[in-house]
């Protein structure tokens, strides 16, 4: 067994929702809030737990028991962002900081405890740098181990700060809870065998423990004896790739603040390629005067030049894309971060450089700089059922949305060869019977009367014969929403001329959606 690591646990309560209010300064500090993953509150702020919402209850049930209650998605993305200042200010007074998860962190105990003069200091120390982030809540837990550490920092109660003396862990975690393992599969079948405290689990044989289950057995039971072998593995710092410019007096024209962007970007490119890398996903932060903060991803399907920085960062300050240079509010910072980058040597050009593409590339994208970043779409396949819903048109130079979409089961959707022309808006037509009537289909999806005439402007003067047609294919969707419900029958047809048509039979009467070319 490896040796057990005097270990210090710093913990931010209630971090996902102090991320989720710092990206929107306009929630109060008093404001119920519950953060939704899956359906289910992942987190949720002091004030709703004490109307009685806790994590794991539905949003019906948590708004129920607060009305009040303030709902927003879960961003683990945001969380961790938040996060990262934090660790730099601690990684400034003691280096070698493991994140545990946003909100969580853990140190090695001997290096701060000896610079600051005792354990004790050492916490309160890192936590009055916590308070000066705007967390006053923090709380330290310092044990042996880092499992024995995290639980004395959930248990500090007034103090803040919780040493457990050296060799006084497997007392203070016996009367713990068995849950506190976080064992899901397992924690059920201690229960049953009695072991219902971490003591009842580390007073049996550990090799006892071992052959009965196994690895995972014997290691929850060194954790509950206060064993815990785990060694601190600090973070490597992540090089600081983005890079912001601060305007002083603010700025409150388009024109002047792509200006001034342009040197930073032209740095901010530097400082990737210096690193052997390209972006491919730029965040573009920018703050007014009043404070508030507006941020866009941008998506690349090559990678991010200079000129392409100072373009995306005119187009978020135009936001509907008008050329209105004005501003309404002024400008006092604009952040440049990569979102997400890649090496560099996969987008080198090659031997003969990069063909007709890059020169069509350049072209489009130099329309866009002139009338804006929607003036260029280009088509992309997304999903759905309709055909017309299945086509997504997205700005030149981002990467297509909506494929994983597309790759989706799409049961009632319409089976491959798909049509060639697809009619933007479905054009009413009229199918016929022999006698002239209207071909309807009844409640049991049976047709009125065979299909014999087929009209495509819809006057009965221009109805040709019908060669074949198959049919009718019903589809109805969200048949639970009264505002977005749809119902309808699909028809394949191919009249005299050899023309086949895909038609469809709703409530407005017979439309053609596509024709086979």
């Amino acid at each position: 067994m490896r040796e057990v690591t005097r270990a210090i646990v710093l913990w931010c309560p209630d971090w996902p929702v102090i991320a989720a209010c710092r990206a929107d300064p306009g929630l109060a500090e008093d404001t119920p809030i519950a953060l939704m993953e899956k359906g289910v509150v992942f987190a949720c702020s002091a004030t709703a737990r004490a109307d009685g919402v806790r994590r794991g209850l539905r949003m019906r049930e948590a708004q129920s028991r607060c009305p009040q209650l303030e709902v927003l998605p879960y961003d683990p993305v945001l969380d961790e962002r938040a996060f990262e200042p934090v660790l730099a200010a601690i990684e400034e007074l003691a280096p070698g900081v493991q994140p545990l998860r946003p909100g969580t962190f853990l140190l090695r105990a001997r290096g701060p405890a000896r610079y600051y003069g005792g354990e004790e200091q050492a916490a309160a120390e890192l936590l009055r740098c916590l308070e000066g982030l705007g967390l006053p809540d923090a709380r330290a837990g310092i044990a042996d181990g880092p499992f024995a550490a995290g639980q004395a920092a959930r248990s500090t109660g007034a103090a803040r700060v919780r040493v457990i003396p050296a060799g006084g862990s497997a007392a203070f975690l016996a009367p713990l809870p068995i849950a506190q393992l976080g064992l899901t599969e397992l924690t059920p079948l201690l229960r049953r065998l009695g072991l219902h405290t971490l003591g009842d689990l580390a007073a049996l044989d550990r090799l006892d423990v071992r052959e009965r289950f196994g690895e995972r057995g014997e290691h929850a039971h060194d954790l509950a004896g206060g064993l815990d072998g785990a060694a601190v593995v600090p973070r490597t710092p992540p090089k600081q790739l983005d890079r912001t410019i601060e305007f002083e007096p603010p700025l409150d024209r388009v024109d002047q603040v792509t200006f001034a962007v342009r040197g930073t970007a032209e740095q901010f490119v530097g400082g990737l390629t210096k690193a052997g890398l390209v972006c491919t996903t730029l965040r573009v932060e920018v703050t007014d005067e009043a404070g508030r903060i507006s941020e866009r991803s941008w998506l690349h399907p090559r990678l991010f030049t200079a000129g392409d920085v100072v373009d995306r960062v005119r187009w978020q300050l135009q936001g509907s894309g008008a050329l209105d240079p004005g501003l309404a509010s002024p400008i006092v910072r604009v952040g440049l971060v990569p979102e997400a980058v890649d090496d560099i040597g996969h987008h080198e050009d090659g031997l003969w450089g990069g063909g007709a593409d890059e020169r069509i590339h350049h072209g489009l994208t130099r329309v866009q700089s002139m009338l804006g970043h929607e003036a260029v779409l280009t088509a992309t396949i997304g999903g759905g059922r309709g055909l017309t819903e299945r086509q997504v048109l997205v700005p030149w130079g981002d990467r297509p949305v909506g494929a994983s979409r597309a790759e989706q089961p799409w049961p009632g959707s319409l089976p491959a060869p798909a049509p060639s022309t697809v009619f933007e808006v479905p054009r009413p037509v009229a199918v016929l019977t022999v006698e002239g009537d209207t071909v309807e289909v009844t409640d049991r999806g049976d047709l009125t009367a065979p299909i014999a005439f087929f009209s495509p402007t819809g006057r009965p003067h221009d109805a040709r014969e019908v060669g074949s047609w198959a049919g009718p294919w019903p589809v109805r969707e969200r048949w639970w929403d009264a505002t977005l419900a749809r119902a309808m029958h699909r028809f394949q047809l191919v009249d005299a001329d050899g023309t086949a048509w895909l038609l469809r039979l709703a409530s407005g009467g017979w439309f053609a959606e596509a024709r086979y070319d």
